[in-house]
């Protein structure tokens, strides 16, 4: 039998979780003090996913710029630095506005890169 204790960043209370597996399938979820914390600790032990946030350089807004970016949701963890990669590459042209798509199904995850600033 496996233990593993997380800390939730479902909320604010930060609450030290512990999670009973065995042979990858869980038993029990402890030590959260809202459904919230038995969510996020079934899913960072089984599928754990990020939200990735970084910025793309903009061309023809009259001067040199980077624009704050993220995925639209989640990312699987494993796919981090693919992700990664393929921001560093990216580039948008002016003008940009919050919300627009930047990369489109970014690393075969189905999740698009989407601006969260203006550049126009």
């Amino acid at each position: 039998m496996e233990e593993r204790t997380l800390t939730c960043i479902g909320c604010p209370m930060g609450c030290q979780v512990s999670v009973q597996m065995d042979a990858g399938k869980i038993l029990s979820v402890t030590g959260n003090t809202c459904p919230r914390g038995d969510a996020y600790a079934r899913e960072e032990v089984t599928a754990p996913a990020r939200t990735v946030t970084s910025t793309i350089p903009v061309t023809g807004g009259g001067r040199k710029v980077r624009i704050p970016c993220k995925t639209a949701s989640d990312v699987p963890k494993q796919k981090i630095f693919e992700v990664m990669a393929q921001i560093h590459k990216a580039g948008a042209k002016a003008p940009v506005r919050r919300g627009d798509v930047l990369i489109r199904n970014v690393a075969g995850t189905g999740v698009d890169v989407i601006a969260t600033g203006d550049v126009l």
